[in-house]
């Protein structure tokens, strides 16, 4: 179980283990080839960069691309999250302090209230903002023009975004989970700031259990370097690795205890489901945005979950991992559910 004092670390941690660069930025070569020549053309133009939506699964570098991308501009950037933007004073505040060419970046877009929306869509197509100024028949509208600005908006939910608010962004970029030899290159990446002496074995192991995932592979590091100097002489190799997440409860597929308890309700308390999300949060007492943002996108990845009309269901693979035998005629009514409108 992580502490909130570990998590408060992990967090520095992170800041400071972010690239600064598109080129130290690791894997993700779609989205790094695509940006690259946007901000080339930009910067010949003289202009500021288009608005670009990255949506994706947490912890893959949103926010670490929108630093990135202010730093090859060469511009300022400024920082919020949907949910604290909860008037639309609060965001005309925000856009009236920007400079010409500046970077917002706005993570979980998707969390915006539909009147700060509505102040967002004149911003950004019109680089200007209206307010109201009085009350009754003497109120009056004031429109105030604004710098040009580069919107980054991140998103885990992108189906949740409205259709206006999607289709205002120049660019759309889905960010995917982080391949074997990319994240065992961003492992030797953060040793090495770190100083942490790691062996590329131990680095693949630490790699193998992170989810395809750079937060989880830093915060794993973290863990396993506290681990190799307590248990160690503070070398991470491949057996230290092991060791220390074996101790951690993080098994050969990056499966923690969440994950295990969310395909154990559905095995074990549901039959195999479907099962309703609300009924598998309140099963594992975690919360159902946690569960869909965090968990499910990662056990579809490897097989062992599906989504239905009806709910989630567990595949044969799920049980295979459980070590628990799966029932004869799984498939056919996993079709059935799946055949269902």
């Amino acid at each position: 179980m992580i502490t909130p004092r570990q998590r408060v670390e992990d967090a520095q941690l992170e800041r400071n283990l972010r690239p600064r660069r598109l080129a130290e930025y690791i894997g993700q070569e779609r989205v790094k080839a695509s940006l690259g020549i946007f901000i080339q053309a930009a910067q010949a133009r003289g202009e500021a960069l288009d608005h670009v939506l990255l949506y994706g699964p947490p912890g893959l570098g949103k926010t670490t691309l929108a630093g990135i991308i202010a730093a090859e501009m060469g511009v300022s950037l400024r920082i919020t999250s949907g949910p604290a933007v909860e008037r639309a004073g609060d965001l005309v505040s925000i856009l009236t302090n920007l400079k010409a060419n500046d970077v917002l970046f706005i993570d979980e877009i998707h969390r915006l209230s539909r009147v700060v929306e509505e102040v967002l869509y004149a911003a950004m197509e019109d680089f200007a903002v209206d307010i109201v100024l009085g009350k009754g028949p003497a109120a009056r509208t004031m429109r105030i023009n604004l710098p040009r600005f580069a919107l980054i908006g991140a998103t885990t939910r992108l189906a949740l975004l409205t259709g206006p608010l999607r289709d205002r962004f120049g660019s759309v970029l889905r960010l995917d989970f982080y391949d074997l030899e990319a994240t065992q290159e961003i492992v030797l990446r953060s040793a090495a700031i770190l100083g942490v002496p790691i062996a590329p074995e131990g680095a693949r192991a630490v790699a193998l259990r992170s989810r395809g995932t750079p937060r989880v592979a830093n915060r794993l590091l973290t863990r396993v370097r506290d681990y190799a100097e307590v248990h160690g002489d503070g070398a991470i190799t491949a057996e230290v690795a092991a060791d220390a997440l074996t101790m951690l409860e993080v098994d050969e597929l990056g499966l923690d205890d969440v994950d295990r308890r969310i395909l154990s309700a559905i095995v074990e308390k549901f039959g195999g489901g479907p099962v309703g999300v609300e009924t598998l949060a309140a099963a594992t007492s975690e919360e159902a945005d946690t569960i869909m943002d965090v968990y499910e996108p990662y056990l579809i990845q490897l097989g062992f979950l599906q989504r239905t009309p009806r709910g989630r269901v567990a595949t044969r693979r799920a049980y295979q991992h459980l070590g628990i035998p799966a029932p004869a005629l799984l498939e056919t009514a996993q079709r059935s559910f799946l055949a269902e409108p």
